[in-house]
């Protein structure tokens, strides 16, 4: 979690612009979800006031605002009925408080770590869609539903989608004339850099336009007038003690009644939801990308609704639109969540009647742009190209939203978005592949990072696939959790079915608690029966096999400390490797090999010498080896001095200040006749590299042909046919091998 160290004058002046702007779009929220919920006007204000102050207080995200849901309305209405007053639903809103202050220090905020991304992005895309379809008719001026509204079905028996068709009967000239100005003036502001680069919010000065352009058709008259039910509708109180008598508070005698605690457990599970899934789908708007503390939040959450049950207000939850408007319009700490929240408890008792003059006509264009924004083309887009595992959750989720209501759609999202996480599972709980040891092909089986009962099945079958009298590795290395029945299913098959098919199993990276013991059984490195059986081309195989593995990433599984100790007493390796000491050629790695598979002789630029020949016949006549290979490279060092050298009166040790370098430039340099003089007088860097790697290829060629005429015991082997010496280059860019010459195995490339 990033924090903040200071808030400089930059970022309060953006947080009170921003703030000013979610306070205009929050006030007929409030009120909307408040009467769509069947509860008094006020509560909604009360819930407002929470949201943005108490629980701005306490919570650690930067960008999201709380405040009543309207993804809780519905729970809200019901709730109310089935207890039979307001005041007994407030004690249940209490109850929720608790719990979910509870479920915050009991650290369950951990459980939004699991909402998969798809369900997220389609909830954002999901409510912009909504909004958009949701204020197009306020937009216009048809405004029999209250703002927050966004069920699919509404209690009118109207959906979303047939309230669009009824803008033609009811299409009011000077709402929809101040509606679609604010629209035009929103893009304006967005696109003209003057007004783009003001210190005055678009959002804000659509208020003013609305609000001025409102005073001016009421001297117009019909039909430019806009009447009451047009505009924000805040309840108006004569004086202070008035004021007062529209709050409503608890009923303390409901904590007898059993169903407050079914209520209270309501909606603490179903507040707590949507505030995480909202939190996460607000730190993925947030420009700086910072990570909102989930269990901090639900203590936030549930200290906000204690204060609301105690004071008369709506449950309230971090809230998408709101946080949406904040994120877009510049807010940068949680100070434009306070602001918010002081701007409502200050101007609802002052100046209700100037906040009556809002248009929500205006206030609609401000929603509209904000869901253009949440809904964009490029999201669907960026969905798509991820495929279907992640677009198909995204547009269930989008589409159950649109189609019902948030909490619904939700559900049917994370549904969804599970069901593919367990085909997932299902289709490929493990990863097999066979893997071949010198010792014969062992059957890998890596096991997921999460393994459970779900996964038995695969498991079971993936083991039963092993061949008789073979051998598998069970790899548990990114393993986190192993549920009980698969390790019983693992036991088993170690201590009876596998022995009982004469199979080998091996085990690595169990944790101790399961009570294994890593335990390698086939033999991954050389032995004297396996070098005795091993011909010179069956030797090259391997080195090529090894290669492509290391190549393409899939090495061997290999048990270090067991090969030390089985190489302690004998090697036996199957080749001899005379390569460059270059540090970008390590044989062992290049061919993925093990402890005591190969002799390995490293000199700068790969030459022979008696103390090399030595190695090479003690390898090969005396530990039985049974290939000799050369191995060059490209953008070889000691290959590039010794051709930049060439026909120079300066010697290596002058040019170096190395005292024996001149022996290895010397010898290279044999191989550069008729080469390097072909080349321009000042060859370009790839004309130079070009040639270092031609010479490196000669010199390769060359000392594979004077090894044995150099060495009487080398060339006996190979006239034996007991070794064979090969040649290879290798790219240091591509890490690809090209074997250039075989001799001994009746071939030459």
């Amino acid at each position: 979690m990033h924090k903040d160290n200071g808030i400089s004058v930059g970022t309060l002046l953006a947080d009170i612009k921003s703030g000013l702007v979610v306070f205009f779009v929050a006030l007929p929220l409030c009120l909307g979800i408040a009467l769509a919920s069947g509860a008094p006007l006020m509560s909604g204000i009360v819930a407002g006031i929470v949201g943005g102050i108490v629980v701005g207080l306490f919570s650690g995200s930067h960008t999201s605002v709380s405040g009543p849901a309207a993804g809780l309305s519905a729970v809200v209405a019901t709730e109310i009925l089935s207890l039979g007053s307001f005041s007994a639903f407030l004690t249940a809103v209490i109850l929720g408080g608790l719990i979910q202050i509870g479920l915050g220090l009991a650290k369950a905020g951990f459980i939004a770590a699991f909402f998969p991304s798809s369900v997220i992005k389609g909830l954002l895309a999901a409510i912009g869609i909504i909004l958009i379809v949701k204020q197009i008719p306020h937009l216009v001026g048809h405004d029999p539903d209250p703002e927050g509204e966004m069920s699919f079905f509404q209690p009118d028996l109207e959906t979303t989608f047939s309230e669009l068709f009824r803008i033609v009967d009811d299409f009011h000239l000077g709402a929809s004339t101040i509606g679609l100005a604010s629209l035009g003036l929103l893009v304006l502001w967005s696109t003209w850099k003057p007004l783009k680069d003001s210190v005055v919010p678009a959002p804000l000065a659509v208020v003013l336009f609305g609000v001025g352009t409102s005073v001016w058709f009421a001297q117009l008259g019909d039909p430019w007038l806009i009447g009451p039910s047009h505009l924000v509708q805040v309840p108006i109180a004569e004086s202070l003690g008035e004021f007062l008598g529209l709050l409503q508070f608890h009923d303390p005698t409901q904590w007898a009644n059993p169903a407050v605690y079914v209520a209270g457990l309501t909606i603490a599970i179903v507040a707590s939801l949507e505030t995480l899934l909202n939190l996460q789908a607000v730190d993925r708007l947030d420009p700086q990308q910072r990570t909102s503390p989930p269990n901090q939040e639900l203590v936030a959450q549930g200290i906000g609704n204690l204060t609301c049950g105690l004071i008369g207000g709506l449950p309230v939850t971090s809230v998408i639109i709101r946080s949406s408007v904040n994120v877009t319009t510049g807010g940068k700490t949680k100070m434009a969540t306070l602001v918010h929240g002081l701007l409502i408890v200050i101007s609802v008792p002052l100046i209700p009647t100037y906040l009556n003059m809002i248009p929500l006509s205006c206030l609609a264009a401000i929603l509209l742009m904000t869901g253009v924004k949440l809904a964009s083309p490029a999201l669907l887009k960026r969905m798509w190209a991820e495929g279907r595992y992640q677009f198909i959750p995204f547009a269930t989720t989008v589409t159950a939203i649109v189609f019902t209501d948030l909490l619904i759609g939700i559900v049917i999202g994370l549904v969804m978005a599970i069901g593919f996480i367990l085909n997932s599972n299902m289709r490929r709980p493990v990863q097999r592949f066979v893997e071949q040891h010198l010792g014969g092909d062992v059957v890998h089986i890596v096991l997921a990072n999460q393994v459970s009962f779900l996964n038995r099945a695969a498991l079971s079958t993936a083991l039963n696939e092993v061949p008789r009298h073979g051998r598998v590795l069970l790899d548990a290395q990114s393993t986190d959790y192993i549920d009980p029945d698969v390790l019983d299913l693992i036991r088993d098959y170690k201590e009876q079915t596998g022995p009982v098919h004469g199979v080998e199993v091996s085990l690595i990276g169990f944790r101790k608690e399961y009570d294994f013991t890593d335990q390698i059984q086939y033999i991954d490195y050389s032995t004297r029966e396996l070098q005795d059986t091993m011909t010179p081309q069956q030797v090259l195989q391997i080195l090529k096999d090894g290669h492509e593995r290391a190549r393409t990433g899939r090495r061997l599984t290999r048990d270090f400390n067991r090969q030390v100790l089985a190489t302690a007493e004998s090697q036996h390796p199957l080749a001899v490797a005379l390569s460059c000491i270059d540090s970008r050629t390590p044989v062992e790695l290049i061919f993925d090999l093990g402890m005591g598979d190969i002799f390995s002789i490293r000199i700068a630029g790969n030459v022979t010498s008696p103390n090399v020949l030595a190695s090479a016949e003690y390898g090969c006549a005396v530990a039985g080896a049974k290939l000799l290979i050369v191995i060059g490279h490209t953008r070889c060092g000691a290959v590039s001095a010794a051709v930049k050298l060439l026909g120079s009166p300066v010697t290596a040790a002058e040019a170096t200040g190395c005292q024996h370098l001149d022996a290895i430039v010397n010898e290279i340099q044999r191989s550069a006749d008729g080469i390097t003089f072909q080349a321009a007088s000042e060859p370009s860097s790839a004309e130079a590299l070009s040639i270092v790697d031609a010479v490196a290829r000669e010199n390769v060629l060359r000392v594979v042909k004077e090894l044995r005429q150099q060495s009487l015991t080398l060339d006996k082997l190979v006239r034996e046919n007991r070794i064979a010496i090969v040649g290879a280059m290798y790219d240091v860019v591509t890490g690809g091998i090209e074997f250039l010459v075989e001799d001994g195995l009746g071939e030459t490339k």
